[in-house]
This record gives C-alpha cells, structure tokens and sequence, in this order.
C-alpha cells in the first residue's frame, strides 16, 4: 500500500500538504489539490482510519458502532438498515454487531468499540439496568438508545409509543368480543415489554375487565418461547380465546403451536403480534400486527447521533414514534 511521502513525491509537494488535501483544508490552491488527488488515485492510496483521526482537528473519525440483540428479528435489521443509511448519506461507516441478546456479548462488543475508538454508538440496551451501557455514557461517548432505555442514565432515546400500540391492539380484540386475552411477553426488565405490558393492562381497565395472572406469561422474545408459552396457556383449565404477542418472533412461536394443535385462527384463538413481518400478509390466515416504522427508527438514531458528536453538551432527547394497527385476518 502507498505511503504519504511516496503520494507526495508523486505530486511533488510536502506531506504536510498532502495531509491538508486529505482532510479537506481549504488552505490548498485548486491545481496542488487536483495534483495531489491525481497522485492518490494512481497510488490507490487508502489512508489509515487511525492515523487519520490523530491528523483531524475534531478527532472524530467518521466511524459509529451499532449492536443490536438479534440480527434474524426483521425488526432490528430494518433499524440497522436504517442507521447505516443515514450514517452512509452522512459519510460514516458502520461497524456493526449481533448481541444475541446476550449481555456477555454485548459488553464484548462495546469494548471492541471502545479500542476502535468508535465516535458513538447507537443500540438497544440489554435491559433498563444495563451496568455496560450506563458506563460507555457516562464516561462521555455519545450515544443514542434505540426501542429501549435506561433508568438510571439519560441519554438520547429513539422508540415508538409501545403503551399506545398495546393499548389499540388489545382494545381490538376486546371490541371483537374477547374478555379472557392471553399475554405473552418478553423478559420484564425491558422498557419496551414494560410499556407493551401497561398499554395490555389498561386496555382491560379501560373495558372493565379484571385482568386475570395466569393470562400472562414471561419469555425471552425468542420464537421457541413464543411456542412454550403459548402452550402453557392452552393447557389451562380456562384458556384465552386470544393471544397479544408483545414482539414478532414470539409470535411466530404462539403461532407454530396453535397449529401444531389444529387450532383455527381466528376461531378457536384471534392472534395480534406487536411488529409486522415481511411475509405476514403471506400468511393464512394473514396476520393482525402492531407495525413500527422500523427504519424511521434507525434513520432518526443516526441522525440524534450526529447531533450528539456534534453538540455534546445538549440535554438528551426522546423522540418517540407512533405505530400503526394493522387489521387482517388473524383477528
């Protein structure tokens, strides 16, 4: 690979000016640039991203993190699209890593971030006590919480309006005749699942209906407890005549059993997942969601970021979305 001092004796100027070329001085005239450019293009110079950012008056080096806890969710990797596509109109690369909803990987990854010397990161904490994520904020970072958040530590927060998803999805069922709804949600220390929760619950208050405990089950929003769960519920002596699913893959897993058990959708059991699926409509019948604008997500996330980089010292923001009840067949 070509060196600085071999593009500037191919352009017959200084490494210093070379240097101002590459971080877009405007203190270099018009035909040393073009020059120097030349030189660089038939070097096929690729500068160091480190030794870069030590050039770079601003230290930043135009490289954000983003992890995210399951990258099979099509929910978080329309985020993930989102993010890099706001980060690349913004020219930064992105590294991007899988969690697996795994806290040991998560704290991995972030220090991975750390050593790369990432100018931020954007990702759904691991719960709403996450110890890493709490430390990379406060030891100034920037970051940007995306579908979940903290409650120790404010920082920037991008999310939809999960206790309003909820609520309208459960109210639809209950205007479909059902009083005995089944619950299944994620593990309870996510923001995200406590609000999905709450908006369940209030739904119920709402109609008058006393909302009964063993209607409600905790998993880990991964399909096969989607499955278990939704089995433990039909082994009651009084099962649910409907299903709210608190997230996609989950439902996945509610589904798979019910027809394992012959069940017809929505006779014997109605079905609302909370985020659509790419092939729901595919699906027989198709399925009634709560669908967020998953991109939109990540693209704002990014663009908080920057704002963030830029403007460290602002007080945090909390930009919150609105989901969409989408109506089909399965309810």
């Amino acid at each position: 690979m070509a060196s600085l001092q071999e593009v500037a004796a191919r352009a017959k100027v200084s490494i210093a000016t070379v240097s101002r070329v590459l971080n877009k001085s405007e203190k270099v005239v018009p035909a040393t640039r073009a020059a120097v450019e030349k030189a660089l293009r038939d070097l096929d110079y690729r500068p160091s991203r480190v030794a870069r950012r030590l050039r770079m008056n601003s230290g930043r080096a135009n490289l954000v993190g983003l992890i995210i806890p399951d990258i099979q969710n099509p929910f978080f990797a329309e985020i993930a699209r989102g993010v890099e596509d706001a980060a690349y109109a913004n020219q930064y690369a992105l590294l991007l890593c899988n969690s697996d909803e795994n806290l040991d990987k998560e704290r991995f990854y972030l220090d991975v971030m750390r050593a790369e010397s990432v100018d931020g990161v954007v990702l759904p904490p691991f719960d709403d006590r996450d110890d890493a994520v709490m430390d990379i904020a406060q030891s100034g970072m920037p970051i940007v919480c995306v579908d979940r958040s903290l409650v120790r530590v404010k920082t920037d927060v991008v999310e939809v309006d999960n206790h309003q998803g909820a609520f309208d999805a459960v109210s639809h069922l209950i205007a479909r005749g059902h009083e005995h709804i089944g619950l299944i949600e994620g593990r309870t220390t996510v923001s995200t699942n406590r609000e999905r929760r709450r908006g369940y619950a209030d739904a119920l208050a709402a109609a008058g209906i006393s909302p009964r405990k063993e209607l409600i089950r905790a998993g880990d929003f991964k399909q096969e407890s989607g499955r278990v769960l939704t089995n433990e519920l039909l082994d009651l002596r009084k099962p649910p005549t409907a299903l709210f699913v608190v997230n996609n893959l989950m439902t996945v897993g509610a589904l798979a059993a019910l027809h394992q058990r012959k069940l017809r959708i929505p006779q014997d059991m109605a079905v609302v997942g909370f985020d659509d699926l790419p092939w729901a409509e595919a699906l027989d019948p198709p399925l009634t969601v709560v669908r967020q604008p998953a991109h939109e997500v990540g693209r704002q996330a990014m663009e908080l970021l920057l704002k963030r980089i830029m403007e460290p010292g602002r007080p945090p923001l909390t930009v919150r979305l609105q989901p969409e009840l989408v109506i089909r067949r399965s309810t």
